[in-house]
């Protein structure tokens, strides 16, 4: 854990914030700015601070199956969802810790922007 990392804060129990679901590696909960009717964050628990920095499979793969639970209990696994992680500035990364956003509720327009 980084002491100074907002989402290390989080997934260690530190910042209150409403889970949406969890499993050994990673929380899910709701994004603060959210762009989309559904728009959950799913962050490990052990610092990494982007996809350039990983290193444990078992660890991302339990990172997006967290994701995919979190679309299947809001409702938008059949109808569609976007998983989005943006990876170092220019990729638009704004907190540097690993996290998926899982998005949906609604149709979501191709290219993203």
């Amino acid at each position: 854990m980084t002491e100074t990392c907002l989402f290390c804060r989080i997934a260690h129990g530190e910042l209150p914030v409403t889970l949406i679901a969890q499993n050994d590696h990673a929380v899910a909960f709701r994004d603060i700015h959210p762009q989309a009717p559904v728009h959950v964050l799913v962050v490990p628990r052990r610092h990494v601070g982007s996809l350039a920095e990983a290193t444990d499979g078992a660890e991302l793969g339990a990172v997006l199956l967290l994701a995919a639970e979190v679309a299947r209990a809001e409702g938008v696994a059949e109808s569609g969802y976007r998983t989005v992680m943006n990876t170092g500035d220019d990729g638009g990364q704004t907190v540097h810790h690993l996290h998926v956003h899982v998005l949906g509720g609604r149709r979501l327009g191709w290219p993203p922007g």
